[in-house]
C-alpha cells in the first residue's frame, strides 16, 4: 500500500473510538510519526511533541474541511466519514476507517455509492439502527491495517 512512511497521521477525532486514538498514539511514539487530531471539542491527548490537537468551529464539516485543506500527499487519514475519505484520497493520501478498512482510489467510488444507496433507506425509515458496537475484533483489524500501511 503506502510506499512511503507518512509525514503525518490525521485523525478525524470527534467520532473516533478512544481505543483507536490510544493505539495510534503508541504507534506515533514507536515510529516517530506526527499525529494531528482535528475535532470540534477538546480531546485528552498525551504530552508529546509528535501529537497535536486542533479544535475547529462546530460548523458543519469544519473538521473535515480543515483536514482536506492541510493534508499532504502520502499522509494517512483516519476517519469513518466516507465523503471525507473520498476527498483526501483525491489528494493522494490514504484513508483508513476505525474498523480497519483501507480506502483507496480503487475502492472509494463503490464504497461512496453504497453509502449513498443505504442512506436513502435510513432516511426513509426502512432501516433502523447503525453499525454494530465497536469491539476488540475491530481494534485488531484496525491495528493490522495500520501496521500494513506503515511497514
Amino acid at each position: 500500500m503506502a510506499k512511503h512512511k507518512p509525514n503525518t497521521i490525521w485523525i478525524d477525532a470527534d467520532a473516533c473510538p478512544k481505543a483507536i486514538k490510544e493505539l495510534v498514539f503508541r504507534v506515533s511514539q514507536r515510529l516517530n510519526i506526527s499525529i494531528i487530531l482535528v475535532a470540534n471539542s477538546y480531546q485528552i491527548i498525551p504530552k508529546s511533541d509528535l501529537i497535536k490537537l486542533i479544535i475547529v468551529d462546530k460548523g458543519f464539516d469544519a473538521a473535515d474541511q480543515h483536514i482536506i485543506d492541510l493534508v499532504q500527499i502520502h499522509d494517512v487519514v483516519i476517519t469513518s466519514d466516507i465523503p471525507l475519505a473520498a476527498k483526501v484520497i483525491k489528494k493522494k493520501t490514504i484513508a483508513l476507517n476505525p474498523r480497519g478498512e483501507i480506502y483507496n482510489e480503487n475502492t472509494i467510488g463503490s464504497i461512496l455509492s453504497m453509502r449513498d444507496f443505504m442512506k436513502e433507506f435510513y432516511d426513509a425509515g426502512s432501516i433502523k439502527g447503525g453499525p454494530a458496537a465497536f469491539g476488540p475484533k475491530d481494534l485488531k483489524q484496525f491495528a493490522d491495517s495500520l501496521n500494513k500501511l506503515l511497514s
